[in-house]
């Protein structure tokens, strides 16, 4: 196999780096955990169903082509459409900052 068509770290995808389907998983997991467990998440969790199980498998999905590897959201519902998708939900800069911290405890 000639050197060209090795992948180093730094030519690895997001996906890649992250762990791939199992590592965003995790990430995914712990982000909606975050949601359900921290008090000061509590105005973004009751944007969400009571059952977390679809938000959790579409932010999967989503940030599985976001991150470079495959496009499941894209393949299952078309383009993601976010801002029209959320348009319909109070979030301003409380419900970001919410959502962020959620993501980056993750």
């Amino acid at each position: 196999m000639s050197s060209e068509n090795v992948k180093t770290e730094t030519q690895a995808s997001s996906y890649e780096r992250i762990g791939s389907k199992e590592g965003l998983w995790k990430l995914v997991s712990a982000f909606y955990d975050n949601m359900e467990r921290l008090p000061e998440a509590r105005a973004i969790r009751e944007l969400h169903a009571k059952d977390l199980r679809s938000a959790r498998e579409k932010l999967f999905m989503l940030l599985s082509g976001w991150l470079g590897g495959p496009d499941r959201y894209i393949a299952a519902f078309g383009h993601p459409r976010l801002r029209a998708r959320h348009l319909p939900f109070p979030i301003g800069e409380a419900e970001r900052d919410q959502w962020l911290m959620c993501i980056r405890r993750a």
